[in-house]
């Protein structure tokens, strides 16, 4: 059974730093593409980055530059380094395991105040 739980959210000033993480269990992690999505209040849910099993990232034009995914399989988590953030950056913020089917965590609220 697949679970993901993610950590590291909070509320942050605007150009402050956070660092999410996700910690899965169930199959083999390194295998697995991760990501992170976030939703918005009233928006739909977007994808933020992703990092395949091979460690090539991409990200959301949104966060180029200041966001980083990066994972580590000896540990079967995947991070989300946030620099720079904005007021719109304010969202819940899921991680996302690629599969046949796709498993995201319970989510962890990011607040960035201007």
């Amino acid at each position: 059974q697949v679970q993901l739980v993610e950590s590291g959210g909070g509320l942050v000033q605007a150009g402050g730093s956070l660092r999410l993480s996700c910690a899965a269990s169930g199959g083999i992690f390194s295998i697995y593409a991760m990501g992170w999505d976030r939703q918005a209040p009233g928006k739909q849910r977007e994808l933020v980055a992703i990092i395949t099993s091979g460690g090539v990232t991409n990200y959301a034009d949104s966060v180029k530059g200041r966001f980083t995914i990066s994972r580590d399989n000896a540990k079967s988590t995947v991070y989300l380094q946030m620099n720079s953030l904005k007021p719109e950056d304010t969202a819940v913020y899921y991680c996302r395991q690629y599969r046949a089917s796709s498993y995201w965590g319970q989510g962890t609220q990011v607040t960035v105040s201007s």
